[in-house]
Formats: structure tokens, sequence, C-alpha cells
């Protein structure tokens, strides 16, 4: 059995009776497997749930250059061209694709690698994207600089945020519509039509699909419960380029308004957290000057 990057499950050769002919015939294996099993409960918050950065060129590209650039390279990059990587998933094939893996190397992105191998069929962009990209960064660089509120909601945020993306590719196993509610707020939960088994397959659907489980999450993680301060370093984190995308406006636009519709009716609440977040901000200027 050998391996070659057209056929990473690799190629047999036999020899064919009658013994006089000796012409090798090449057997390709190759696979398509549409159902996306269910992720592990341990790795559901994780930045990894999205995809692992085991290809080299991907770790130099998107940690060293900025989000516009690196979407752009995403683009028509090719995780199978790194064979070394591609061995060591077709070698742990058989726990990557099993529903609830705990394998060290499992993520959406490398399960759907090896369930879709030789078909032509391409990873969602959304995995290695916005979905690994921003949860790393976001978080390196949000965590430290949020309140002990604002930290838990981050992290609660991220968990259901992977909730919401399984409940809708279980659902899409099922059937053709996919609905996710927003506890917060009945009306900020959502419904799509996506064709059974076929949403990961379409990478702007699955893109529409992920931004719109964004809004739920953080709201019924508590983000209109969060401080003032809490609020601008949250509203101000993504990418300045990241903005000029109408997904990215909408979510911000829904979450806003339902923060600032919160924030009318819970005044004593507003007032007081922004009194607090006055002296939060004089003590880090008194900081600064030291």
């Amino acid at each position: 059995m050998s391996q070659d990057k057209e056929n990473p499950l690799g190629q047999g050769s036999a020899i064919h009776t009658p013994v006089s002919w000796q012409e090798r015939a090449k057997v390709t294996a190759s696979s398509c497997d549409k159902i996306v099993p269910p992720a592990a409960d341990c790795i559901i918050g994780q930045c990894v749930y999205y995809y692992r950065p085991l290809h080299e060129e991907y770790v130099r590209k998107t940690g060293a250059t900025t989000w516009d650039v690196a979407k752009a390279w995403l683009t028509y990059w090719n995780p199978w061209d790194d064979q070394e990587v591609v061995k060591k998933l077709i070698r742990n094939r058989d726990v990557l694709i099993q529903p609830g893996s705990d394998s060290p190397l499992w993520s959406r992105g490398t399960n759907f690698m090896m369930r879709h191998i030789g078909c032509g069929h391409q990873m969602p962009k959304y995995y290695v994207g916005y979905g690994y990209y921003y949860c790393s960064n976001y978080g390196e660089k949000l965590y430290p600089r949020l309140t002990a509120k604002g930290k838990a909601w981050l992290v609660l945020a991220r968990i259901l945020l992977q909730q919401n993306m399984e409940d809708g590719l279980s659902q899409n196993m099922r059937g053709n519509s996919i609905s996710i509610a927003c506890k917060f707020n009945s009306n900020r939960g959502f419904r799509m039509i996506a064709t059974k088994c076929e949403l990961e397959l379409d990478s702007d659907k699955f893109k529409e699909f992920a931004f719109k489980t964004h809004v739920p999450a953080y709201l019924d993680g508590g983000l209109a419960d969060l401080p003032p301060d809490d609020l601008m370093k949250i509203g101000g984190q993504p990418n300045i380029e990241e903005w000029l995308d109408g997904a990215t406006w909408e979510q911000a636009f829904d979450s806003g308004s339902e923060v600032g519709m919160y924030k009318v009716t819970h005044p004593r609440q507003t007032i007081k957290e922004t009194g607090e977040a006055l002296v939060r901000v004089i003590q880090g200027l008194l900081e600064d000057l030291k």
C-alpha cells in the first residue's frame, strides 16, 4: 500500500491471474461521508474545536499578518499539501471520524478532512478562518482586559457558540430546516433552510449559519449584564477589515440593540455599572502615570 497526494488514503497494487499476466491494477481509495458526527463534550468551549493548527504554513501565515491578508490566503490554501500532517491524520482516521472522538488530533476541520478524501469537497473556511482565528485571537487579546464578569461571559459565550453549531449540524443531518433558539429574547433566535446533509459542504452557506449563531450565544451568555467598559472592549475587538462584512454589522447591530434596550429598562443597574466603570478607567489612568 502506498500513498500519494491525489489519493491520500493510498492505492493498492495486485497481480491478477493468470500468472502470465503481470500488469498491476491500481485500486483507488476515497471517502465522501456527509454525516457529521457529534463532538465530544470535553472539547466544547475550546478554540481547537474548530481547527487544530497542525499545518506549519497555516501557523506562519495567520500568526504574522493581518486578518485581511490571512483571509485572502485561506481562499486558496490547501490543507492536503502538507503531506506530514496528512499522513498523521490518515494513520488516526478511524478514531477521528468516530462520534465523540477524544483524539488529540480531533477538530471539526480534521474530522471533515477524514470524511472527505478524494471527493473534491473542501472544509468550510469558517473552521480555519473565522472560527479558530477569532476564537484564539479574541480570547488571547481580550480576556486579560475584561472584568471578572466579562471573563465569565467570554468563556460561556464560547461554549454556547459551539453548542449552537453542534445543534445546527445535528438538525441538518435530520432535515432541511435549522432552528436555533435565544433564551434572552426569543425574537433573536433564527431559522434557516439548508439542504439535508449539505450545510457543511457549502462554505458560504455555512458561514451564514455560523454568523447567525453568534447573537443568541452572546445574549444568552449574559452580554446585556456586562458593565460599559467591558462592552466597549468587546465591541472594539474585531479587526477593522471585518467590519466591511455585512454579516458582522448585522450581528453587532442585533446584539447592540438588545443590550441597549436592556440598559434602558434597568436604569438603576446601568447607573451603578457606569459609576463602577468610571472608577476602573480612573484607576487605569493612575496606573499608567506611575
